[in-house]
């Protein structure tokens, strides 16, 4: 019995039918592509325990259940000890999923983990601090994706990521913990009978502060050889102070100054495309094959890599919108060393800046025999995609010309100054009713050396893009034309090709309208 449906457990289900065995899948939503390759399919809620061991005890004969990529290891223990099932207690699984629990046994334990408080409200918050000092980190005890997990770097906003944090806690309760520097590891495990084995190691690629958004990871680790042990004695230390005797686990691991630190761990494998695709992607062995054969029961088989390869998955993502149109799939598909491309939005949908790991909207994994290759792979498939928005939407443009988000090009303060200096456009508002040929960019003083975008489009990319996609002549004005100047780069800046399409997508459908595209020109 697989708990969960959706695409992170389509692995699991594959190769327990590859296996010849009866797989029952329980979920409340069942995509469709294990609707179809699905025995049996129950609609269960994977929070309600006892409805699911009511689902399970109405089969016939259930031999083990699973799940991998849910935040319901607790549910599996419910049903696994209710129904005398291969497993872990669910005393333990529930120290795995509750961080604060967690924290507490890894206190007990000696296992290095971040200092923390515990708390359900802001209230007089400061006086429970104790050693704790900023930055710090506010999280849910009980959720996944890094969702409401914020870092706090002033007493001005601990109020604000607490009650943030508090709505995404299905007990309302929050953990307030040091903030540790260093690079991040995620570690997967098989555990039998007490032994564990690693089976994989992974670097993890966390953008857009005070947020944590994972934007990728690479297997295997560039982390230095001595690094990488420190890192899986820490883990296995942690995997036994939860209880986690048979089954699965999944470690973060942060490398610090001092050595490496416990940032969480869980009773299943990874979900972020880990386990069930960049790991056999990189080394031959589905993991997640030995992970159904514990649930059974059953030793996990051969877990040495059959190969050594490297494999790479990185998140393409958007500002805040709706989608009108999404291109350049094809090619990202068929990119030298693309093997799946995972998309999570469609025309008509809104989408948001990700500020934790659900918000992304899709996936691209490469495989390739050197690090390199398979990183640049990916890198180079996922800048080949475009998802362009609807005009005229407030989000967006708050986005664009408000505050407080992190722009796509990282320029500096002399950039910023000498983009609002400039004119908001030169020639006669006439022009735009010749569409885009009545447009043309004003160059703009903007120094070389500029960081590329979350995507890693460089602005000359960014530029080349947006003549391609639209027809635009960049630098060629003409007495006929209207020249875009400041807000368009303001746009150009902050959101890349997608703010800059949507500044020109905008401009055009309000041509015949010239008080909306002066307050469109005068944004800053």
């Amino acid at each position: 019995m697989i708990l969960g449906a959706g695409i992170m457990q389509l692995p699991a289900v594959r190769l327990a039918k590859a296996k010849g065995w009866r797989v029952v899948v329980a979920a409340k939503d069942i995509c469709p592509e294990i609707e179809a390759l699905a025995d049996l399919t129950l609609p269960v809620d994977l929070r309600d325990k006892e409805a699911m061991v009511e689902a399970a005890l109405s089969i016939d004969k259930i031999d083990g259940v699973f799940t991998a990529g849910t935040d319901f290891s607790t549910t599996v223990a419910w049903v696994a000890e209710s129904l005398d099932l291969p497993g872990i207690p669910y005393d333990n699984a529930l120290a795995a999923t509750n961080k604060s629990i967690m924290r507490q046994k890894f206190a007990r334990y000696g296992v290095a983990s971040p200092s923390f408080i515990s708390v359900t409200k802001a209230e007089r918050i400061e006086e429970k601090l104790g050693s704790l000092h900023y930055p710090m980190v506010v999280k849910p005890v009980d959720n996944m994706g890094a969702r409401g997990v914020r870092r706090v770097d002033h007493k001005d906003e601990l109020e604000r990521a607490i009650d943030s944090a508090v709505t995404q806690s299905r007990t309302g309760e929050v953990i307030i913990e040091q903030y540790l520097e260093g690079p991040e590891l995620s570690l997967d495990a098989i555990v039998f009978r007490g032994r564990v084995t690693i089976c994989g190691v992974a670097d993890r690629h966390i953008c857009f502060p005070p947020h944590f958004v994972e934007m990728g990871h690479t297997m295997p680790t560039a982390m230095a050889p001595n690094s990488i042990r420190a890192a899986e004695k820490v883990f296995k230390s942690g995997i036994r102070a939860l209880g986690i005797g048979n089954g699965a686990a999944k470690g973060d691991i942060i490398i610090t100054s001092t050595g490496p630190v416990v940032g969480e761990i869980a009773a299943r494998l990874s979900g972020g495309y880990m386990s069930g695709w960049t790991h056999p992607l990189s080394s031959g062995i589905e993991v997640t094959a030995a992970a159904l054969n514990v649930a059974m029961g059953l030793p996990p088989g051969a877990l040495r890599p059959i190969y050594t390869a490297a494999s790479a998955e990185r998140a393409f993502i958007s500002i805040p919108g709706r989608v009108q149109s999404i291109t350049g799939l094809d090619e990202a598909l068929h990119h030298t060393f693309v093997e799946e491309l995972f998309v999570r939005t469609a025309a008509g949908a809104d989408v948001v800046f990700p500020t934790n790991n659900l918000e992304k909207c899709g996936n691209v994994i490469s495989k390739a025999f050197s690090r390199s290759e398979a990183v640049s792979a990916a890198e180079e498939a996922v800048r080949k995609i475009t998802i362009r928005l609807e005009a005229d939407r407030k989000e967006t443009e708050l986005f664009l010309f408000g505050d407080g988000h992190s722009p796509a090009f990282a320029a500096g303060p002399d950039t910023w100054k000498a983009v609002r200096e400039m004119p908001p456009f030169r020639g006669s508002l006439e022009a735009l009713r010749r569409g885009g040929e009545g447009l043309a960019v004003l160059p703009a003083d903007i120094p070389g050396g500029l960081s590329p975008d979350w995507h890693g489009l460089d602005l000359g990319q960014a530029l080349s893009r947006l003549s391609a996609v639209t027809g635009l002549e960049l630098f060629q004005p003409g007495p006929a034309k209207i020249i875009l100047g400041r807000a368009f780069w303001i746009a150009l800046l902050r959101g890349s090709v997608q703010g800059a399409l949507y500044f020109f997508d905008t401009l055009l459908k309000n041509r015949n309208r010239p008080e909306k595209a002066k307050e469109l020109f005068s944004k800053t």
